[in-house]
C-alpha cells in the first residue's frame, strides 16, 4: 500500500513516452509510465483524479503550445512534464529555444500552485547506434533542465546516471520507446522522486545476460534498420510525424480505475 499524498488530480504531458508507446495495455492501446504512476498514486490517494494529454511526436514547443494551457485549466496537484526527446534527433536543432520552452512549463504550472516532476534523458546512443551523435545534445539539455528545474522548484527523476537505463531490456524493439519493463521503471524512479516509499529499488541493476554473438548482433542491427530507421527516415522526408492524426489518449480527469486501454 502507497502513503497518502497530496496529490488528489495528476495530470501528465509531453510526447510519446508519455503518451505510453511501447507499453501495449491489456485491452489495447497504450498503458505506459504515466499510467502505471497514476496507479501508484492511487494506492494512496483512492479518488485520486488523473489525465493524459501527451500525443507521440510532439516537440516542445508543440506540447507547450497545444498542452501547457489545457493542463493549467484542469487545475492540477502534480503535473509530470517530459518534452525534448523530438526536438533532440531534427537535423535543425535549437537548444536555447527548446530549454525555453521547457522553463516556460515548468514557470507557468508552478505558479499555478502545482507540484511538478520531470525527467532527464539516458544515454540514448548505448541503445540505438544512429543516436551516438546526438551524446553532446542529451548532456546539454540535460544540464539546462537541472538548471531550470532548481530554479523554479521542480523535481527531478536524474536518469542519466544510472547504467539500467541503457539495459536493452528496458527498450523496445524500436530502440526509441522505452518497454513495458522500462516504463515500470521510469514510474518507480517518479514514485521515489515524489518521496512515496518502496522506490528505492527504481534503478537496481538487471540479472546479467549472456553475451550475444557479433554475427547475431549484427543481424539484430540490420533488422532493426530496415524496421524502424527507414520508416522514420521516410516519414521525415514527407513531412509527416508519429502525431499526426492523434489526440490525446485522457484528455479530461478521471478516476484511475476507468482507464480504457
Amino acid at each position: 500500500m502507497t502513503a497518502s499524498h497530496p496529490f488528489p488530480r495528476y495530470v501528465a504531458i509531453g510526447d510519446s513516452l508519455t503518451e505510453g508507446i511501447g507499453d501495449p495495455g491489456p485491452a489495447g492501446g497504450h498503458r505506459g509510465w504515466a499510467d502505471r504512476l497514476a496507479e501508484i498514486l492511487a494506492e494512496g490517494q483512492p479518488g485520486l483524479s488523473y489525465a493524459n494529454l501527451a500525443v507521440r511526436g510532439k516537440t516542445s514547443g508543440q506540447i507547450r503550445t497545444d498542452q501547457l494551457g489545457p493542463a493549467l485549466a484542469l487545475e492540477p496537484d502534480l503535473v509530470t512534464v517530459m518534452a525534448g526527446m523530438n526536438d533532440l534527433v531534427r537535423p535543425r536543432y535549437d537548444a536555447e529555444s527548446v530549454a525555453a520552452n521547457i522553463e516556460e512549463m515548468f514557470a507557468r504550472l508552478t505558479a499555478s500552485g502545482a507540484r511538478v516532476a520531470t525527467l532527464t534523458f539516458p544515454d540514448l546512443g548505448k541503445v540505438s547506434p544512429v543516436a551516438r551523435r546526438i551524446l553532446p545534445r542529451i548532456l546539454d539539455l540535460n544540464d539546462r533542465v537541472r538548471a531550470v528545474a532548481e530554479q523554479h522548484g521542480v523535481m527531478v527523476l536524474d536518469v542519466f546516471p544510472h547504467p539500467v537505463t541503457t539495459d536493452p531490456r528496458l527498450w523496445s524493439d524500436d530502440r526509441l520507446h522505452a518497454s513495458p519493463l522500462g516504463h515500470a521503471r521510469i514510474a518507480a524512479g517518479m514514485a521515489h522522486t515524489l518521496g512515496l516509499p518502496g522506490y528505492d529499488d527504481w534503478a537496481e541493476l538487471l540479472p546479467p545476460q549472456a553475451p550475444v554473438p557479433a554475427l547475431r548482433a549484427l543481424e539484430a542491427d540490420v533488422r532493426w534498420a530496415v524496421d524502424h530507421v527507414a520508416p522514420w527516415l521516410w516519414r521525415r522526408l514527407r513531412g509527416r510525424t508519429p502525431g499526426d492524426g492523434h489526440a490525446a489518449k485522457r484528455p479530461e480527469p478521471g478516476p484511475v480505475t476507468s482507464f480504457n486501454h
